[in-house]
């Protein structure tokens, strides 16, 4: 009995130790010698994207492909090359928002060795036009980054030639030094040891130069105003990722691979931004607007039929929002499309869909669109659950209205109200512009100087039923989105369709790789890691 318990003592060590043993081999560890990256701006808009990357194995499982992200789905590749000349089989791995090339490496990197290969792609739609700076184009850049450290990393972008070194600007990340190549201006980055994850951000604004293509920015502000608060929070959560790499070193390892070259979930927007997200057809956006404004008391609804008629409260008259509830771009738009009768104009009304949208487009650049609308269907949902446990009918009433407009946002409005409102009654507050109109009393003079009066000055609001209030507000939206304008189809016929995504890219024009230096005038022109430049503070080894 105890041969048997010393043996099966030792089979468990040994399955223990084996067990261990297979874990360290199952285990990689790897990390970028470099990550060199030269940006060549092309007269259409595009880009020429080449990317020089060295990778060494410290141990464990061999390495057999690399992806390498790119900043847009509009890409096509052009040539991967190694350190021996090979050239390397590349495929478009691109998923949803994950933008990337795979490269398969000629032969599978084993541990203690290191391998470096070059890319170049051609990514269209690149350069867009600098609201910051009126007059100018200019593009925001990140590398790609991994689950590993990159030791070197340079970002060179090659800019429209005939522009001056003083009209550049690169927002809160000034350059590292300025370059010429072919009469060209280049504006160069470096970054030394990144850490697992760690962004490398830059961005180049410069004079719009004639015959050179750059797409419009239709998104409020320009595109290098935030990056200084963007590289705080990514500083912040660099150093958390580290902390985590270091307790994490000795788990398993992945393959190497580039990180979703996504931002994640877009926060923010507000909650008729949010209904663009979630397909409510342009007349319910509108009318979510009309209800923000009411919210405001911003206007008055004077007139329903044929169509509505709106009169603006004497505060927002001057349309800027320059007061107590300051207007959102949106909301601008909307009572810019009133005419002097009050109706609206349906070509502006549909120039307020379309800055909407485009301006959402522009933002979720470089988010997931599908997290983001997830994001947003919970705070719908947890808008709901507030109203249903406020505890009282008063409490209810008054989380309703705060949360009126992302309510908005459930097409089972209707039910969901009648749900909630099961135990409670709707106790409406005078001042709620909103529920005097969904509740009829559009007729009512509203004196302009006067705002802090209810809408009827004769009537003290009576809490109502649950389920009379839910059919209440369901028929006013309802009715809201039919009578918007006299001639629906005008306004439905000037939304013009988000054109489809048509692949704007090309062949690379540079396919001869170039080292990415930091000197001026370089005139290295091989790709090798071990490259030396023959001028000041060159070098690329």
């Amino acid at each position: 009995m105890v041969k048997l318990k010393v043996i099966t003592v030792l089979i468990l060590f040994g399955i223990v130790a084996l067990s261990l043993t297979n874990q360290v081999h199952a285990q990689r560890e790897y990390y970028f010698g470099q990550e060199w990256v030269k940006i060549w701006v092309e007269p259409d808009g595009s880009i020429d994207l080449f990317y020089n990357i060295s990778i060494t194995l410290d141990y464990g499982d061999n390495i057999n492909w690399i992806s390498v992200g790119q900043p847009n789905s509009d890409f096509t590749i052009g040539q991967a090359i190694d350190q021996n000349g090979n050239t390397l089989q590349t495929e478009d791995i691109s998923t949803s928002n994950d933008y990337k090339v795979k490269v398969n490496l000629k032969s599978p990197l084993r541990a203690g060795e290191t391998i470096w290969f070059t890319l170049l792609t051609n990514v269209g739609r690149m350069i867009f036009e600098d609201q910051t700076n009126p007059g100018n184009d200019g593009m925001q850049f990140t590398a790609s980054w991994y689950t590993a450290p990159i030791l070197d990393s340079r970002i060179v972008i090659v800019i429209p030639q005939g522009i001056n070194e003083d009209e550049v600007k690169t927002g809160s990340v000034f350059w590292s030094n300025i370059l010429y190549e072919e009469e060209r201006l280049a504006v160069y980055w470096e970054k030394q040891n990144s850490i697992p994850d760690e962004r490398f951000n830059v961005a180049v604004s410069y004079p719009k130069q004639q015959g050179w293509t750059s797409f419009p920015k239709t998104s409020d502000g320009g595109f290098l105003e935030n990056i200084g608060f963007l590289l705080l929070i990514i500083v912040f959560f660099a150093a958390i990722i580290f902390f985590i790499f270091l307790i994490k070193r000795k788990q398993p390892y992945k393959k190497p691979t580039v990180a979703i070259e996504s931002l994640g979930i877009l926060r923010g927007l507000t909650a008729v931004e949010a209904s663009y997200l979630l397909d409510l057809k342009p007349t319910k956006i509108v009318t979510e607007i009309l209800y923000g404004l009411l919210k405001k008391r911003a206007v008055w609804v004077k007139s329903t039929t044929p169509s509505l008629e709106f009169t603006i409260q004497e505060p927002y008259l001057k349309k800027t929002g320059t007061n107590k509830y300051p207007l959102r771009y949106y909301e601008i738009d909307f009572l810019n499309a009133i005419k002097e009768n009050g109706t609206l104009d349906e070509k502006k009304l549909a120039n307020t869909i379309m800055f909407l949208r485009s301006t959402l487009e522009e933002k979720l650049k470089g988010y997931c669109r599908k997290d983001t609308i997830n994001y947003y269907r919970k705070i719908v949902s947890k808008a709901w659950k507030q109203v249903e446990t406020a505890g009282t009918s008063k409490l209810a009433s008054k989380v309703y209205d705060e949360q009126l407009l992302w309510l908005f946002l459930d097409p089972e409005i209707q039910n969901r109200t009648q749900i909630a409102f099961k135990n409670y009654r709707f106790e409406p507050d005078p001042l709620w512009f909103w529920y005097w109109y969904s509740s009829g009393y559009y007729k009512t003079k509203i004196p302009n100087k006067a705002i802090t009066k209810p809408p009827s000055a004769t009537r003290k609001p009576t809490a109502i039923p649950g389920a009379d209030f839910a059919n209440n507000i369901a028929s006013a939206i309802e009715n809201s989105a039919n009578n918007l304008v006299l001639n629906m189809e005008k306004f439905a016929n000037a939304i013009i369709p988000l054109p489809p995504k048509q692949k704007t890219s090309r062949q690379p024009a540079h396919q001869k790789a170039k080292c990415v230096c930091a000197c001026a005038a370089c005139a290295c022109a091989c790709a090798c890691v071990s490259c030396a430049c023959a001028c000041a503070g060159g070098g690329v080894g």
